[in-house]
């Protein structure tokens, strides 16, 4: 099988990400704040906490965009919050091929927005669809992992195609598993809000940011006025600390799965017929066997120390390797590779752990 997984920032560049965002920690909080848990409740004049307010100046900086703001709803809740702010119910909305995430389906449902599918991997196909549908498409959505696992296209120009054909059109990209990640998300390249859970950078649960054009965030600002829909200020201050984390321990995780694949492809376990590294969210390494074996190796990887499944699909309780099935949209693109294809994140683990663990699991198999 092809695949073509985002190419993931160096360790170096990781490490000038940390270094980024701590410049904008100290730009943007004193020294008291930084030691502190953070604030609670409605502040008079901004309606949130203060360290709410400065770790979205944070974001915003560290994204090089013009605002941020945390919302509840994690990933789901940011891209919502999104399209709410970009589009109105029922309009049409342009979006990839590929099968739509299930939560953004339920958004794109919920909302009675009208898809126009264009092929994302074939340009030319995106400027037809764009001007054949000029006057109906009133925003688009692109993902910027692969939605199955042939997908190919660089969301860069994706976004650009996008915008050169439909220049007034908002565009909102789905960044979850991939910011931190890659050198740019969508907003650095032209899209106009960026969106992702905060719960996969190492941040707290049920938070999600969405970063961007100014005006389209005050726009959502007003629409959570709520005291209940503000994020507390130690949340913000989590969220805070997995920003500054998680750049260097994701760049170490693709290390480690890199080394993974040149091993596993070098024969070091028999019985596995292929490794590669996918995007099924996350980039994570998949690993095919020359049998049907799947589902009883994910039945035995839980005995040697592997988490059996996400909690957030790289949240800060995640350290263990997972070793669990391959996503739900590759599996609606193709239900027979479940039964010989497993994907495997490294987590904080190193390669020999992996090997070790699988190695096991197939002893386990052929033993029973």
């Amino acid at each position: 099988m092809k695949t073509y997984p985002l190419h993931s920032i160096s360790l170096e560049q990781a490490k000038k990400l940390q270094f980024k965002a701590i410049d904008a920690v100290t730009r943007n909080f004193s020294g008291e704040e930084v030691l502190s848990l953070g604030d609670l409740g409605v502040v008079k004049g901004l309606n949130k906490p203060r360290c709410t307010l400065r770790a979205e100046h944070v974001f915003a900086d560290t994204f090089d965009a013009e605002a941020a703001l945390f919302v509840r709803g994690a990933g789901t809740g940011a891209i919502r919050w999104a399209l709410t702010a970009c589009m109105k119910a029922g309009e049409s909305i342009l979006v990839h091929t590929s099968p739509i995430y299930p939560t953004t389906q339920v958004t794109i449902d919920s909302m009675g927005l009208k898809p126009i599918r264009a092929d994302f991997n074939d340009l030319e196909q995106l400027k037809a669809v764009c001007a054949a549908h000029k006057d109906e498409i009133r925003g688009a959505l692109v993902q910027l992992t692969r939605q199955k696992p042939d997908d190919s296209y660089d969301y860069k120009a994706v976004i650009a195609t996008i915008k050169q054909a439909l220049p007034e059109v908002p565009v909102v990209t789905d960044d979850n598993y991939a910011a931190l990640k890659v050198d740019a998300i969508g907003c650095q390249v032209g899209a106009d809000l960026s969106t992702f859970s905060c719960f996969k950078i190492l941040g707290p649960e049920g938070v999600g940011v969405v970063v961007g054009k100014k005006e389209l965030v005050e726009r959502i600002y007003k629409m959570q006025y709520s005291g209940g829909s503000q994020v507390q200020g130690h949340e913000a201050m989590d969220a805070l600390r997995g920003l500054i984390y998680a750049p260097v321990s994701l760049a170490i995780q693709s290390e480690v799965n890199e080394e993974l694949v040149r091993r596993l492809n070098a024969g070091e376990i028999p019985g596995v017929k292929e490794a590669f590294l996918a995007n099924a969210q996350s980039k994570v390494l998949l690993v095919e066997f020359e049998k049907g074996i799947a589902e009883k190796v994910l039945a035995a990887a839980p005995q040697f120390g592997a988490a059996p499944h996400p909690v957030g699909s790289e949240s800060k309780y995640e350290f263990a390797p997972m070793i669990y099935r391959v996503s739900g949209t590759f599996r609606a693109q193709d239900p027979t590779i479940e039964q010989r294809m497993i994907r495997i994140n490294p987590m904080r683990s190193g390669p020999d752990t992996i090997i070790r663990v699988l190695r096991q699991c197939m002893e386990q198999v052929q033993n029973d």
